[in-house]
C-alpha cells in the first residue's frame, strides 16, 4: 500500500498506486468499501474525526488523485472526475450517517444517565398563597362592588394639586403638617392619601359617580402601628340625593359585613378639609372599649367646585380607611410590621 493510505485500511485495501491513471474502477469500488467499513468502526465522535481526516484530508489518497485530475486529457479527466466524484459523494454520506448515529447514541447515553424515576415520592413544595394585605383588601373591595360600586386607580407619585389643593387644603393650610409627606420637589410627591383618584374621576366624568380607591399611599412614620408604606380604601359617591343618612346605613352594613357579626357603630363629629360635616366611626369592641375604624363626611362643596361639579345640583359623601388597620382587627394581629417583615412562619397562618 502507497504511503498516503492509512493503516487502518491497510488490512481491507489492496495495494493502490498514487498515480490516478492506474487506478481502476474496481479499486474505487474497494476503496469505498474499505472507506465505509473504517468509518463505521469509530466508536466516538473524536474517533470520527480522525477517519474523515484520513480520508478525505490534505494527505488523503482521494486528495492526492484529485490534484492530478488537472494533467489529464479531456477524455480521461471527464472519467476519472465522475469516479472520484463518486467515492467522495459515497464517503461523506457514510461520515454523515455515522456521526448522525454517535451523537444519537450519545444522547440517549445522557437521557439514560439522567433518567428521573417517577415512581419516587415526589419532593415536598409550598403552594403559594394570598397576602394578608391582599386577602383583607380584596374582601373590603367584594363588598363596594356588589353595592354598585366601581375600582378605580391613580398614580402614587401624584401631583401637589390633586394630593393637596383640589382637596380644600391649601399650601398654608395647618393640615399640611399631619401629612408628614415624602417630596420630590416642590410640586411632585409620594400620594399620601387615595383621594387624588377621587379628584381625578370627578374631573373626568360626570355625575352619578359611585367608585372605591384601593392603593398603596406613604407618610413619614414608622412604629407599631404606623409604617411609611401602607394601604388605604376609600369611597366617593356623587349624586343629585346623596345623603349623609344613606352615608352610616352604607358604612354600618359594610362593617357588619367584613367582620361577619352585629355590631354597634356610632359616628362621632370631627374635621376634614375636604368634607362637611365630618364624622370618625367607631366601633364597640368586645371588651367594652370603643375603637375607631374609619372617617367619613359629605364631600365638601368647594371640592365639588373644583372638579367642574355644581354644589347647587350635586351632593356626596366620602370615606377612607386604613387596609392594615382592618386586616390587624380581623385577624388579632397587635403590630403592623409583621405585615411587611415576609416571615414565611407568620404568612402561613393565612391560607
Amino acid at each position: 500500500m502507497s504511503h498516503f493510505a492509512d493503516e487502518a485500511l491497510a488490512g481491507v485495501l489492496p495495494t493502490l498506486s498514487e498515480t490516478l491513471t492506474e487506478v481502476t474502477q474496481a479499486h474505487f469500488d474497494e476503496f469505498i468499501a474499505a472507506a465505509r467499513q473504517l468509518i463505521a468502526g469509530a466508536g466516538s465522535l473524536q474517533d470520527l474525526q480522525q477517519q474523515r481526516v484520513t480520508l478525505t484530508g490534505k494527505k488523503s489518497a482521494l486528495t492526492t488523485w484529485s490534484k492530478q485530475l488537472g494533467k489529464l486529457e479531456a477524455e480521461d479527466k471527464k472519467s476519472y472526475g465522475a469516479s472520484l466524484h463518486e467515492v467522495r459523494s459515497a464517503i461523506q454520506d457514510a461520515l454523515t450517517e455515522q456521526q448522525q448515529a454517535l451523537e444519537v447514541a450519545a444522547l440517549q447515553a445522557k437521557l439514560d444517565a439522567e433518567r428521573i424515576d417517577i415512581t419516587l415520592p415526589a419532593r415536598g413544595s409550598d403552594k403559594g398563597r394570598l397576602h394578608p394585605i391582599t386577602m383583607t383588601t380584596q374582601r373590603m373591595q367584594q363588598f363596594f362592588v356588589q353595592a354598585g360600586f366601581n375600582v378605580a386607580t391613580g398614580p402614587e407619585v401624584e401631583h401637589d394639586y390633586y394630593n393637596f389643593e383640589a382637596l380644600n387644603i391649601p399650601s398654608h393650610h395647618p393640615a399640611r403638617a399631619m401629612h408628614d409627606t415624602f417630596y420630590f420637589d416642590a410640586h411632585y410627591l409620594l400620594r399620601t392619601h387615595t383621594s387624588p383618584v377621587q379628584i381625578r374621576t370627578m374631573e373626568a366624568g360626570e355625575p352619578p359617580i359611585r367608585i372605591i380607591c384601593p392603593g398603596r399611599v406613604y407618610r413619614c412614620d414608622s412604629d407599631q402601628t404606623h409604617s411609611p408604606m401602607f394601604h388605604q380604601l376609600e369611597g366617593l359617591m356623587v349624586s343629585k340625593s346623596s345623603t349623609f343618612a344613606e352615608l352610616k346605613g352604607l358604612i354600618s352594613e359594610f362593617l357588619e359585613a367584613f367582620f361577619g357579626k352585629s355590631l354597634t357603630v356610632r359616628f362621632r363629629p370631627s374635621f376634614f378639609p375636604f368634607t362637611e360635616p365630618s364624622a370618625e366611626v367607631d366601633i364597640l369592641a368586645d371588651n367594652g372599649k370603643w375603637l375607631e375604624v374609619m372617617g367619613c363626611g359629605m364631600v365638601h362643596p368647594q371640592v365639588l367646585k373644583n372638579c367642574g361639579i355644581d354644589p347647587e345640583e350635586y351632593t356626596g359623601f366620602a370615606f377612607g380607611m386604613g387596609i392594615e388597620r382592618f386586616a390587624m382587627l380581623y385577624y388579632g394581629i397587635d403590630d403592623l410590621r409583621l405585615f411587611f417583615q415576609n416571615d414565611v412562619r407568620f404568612l402561613k397562618q393565612f391560607s
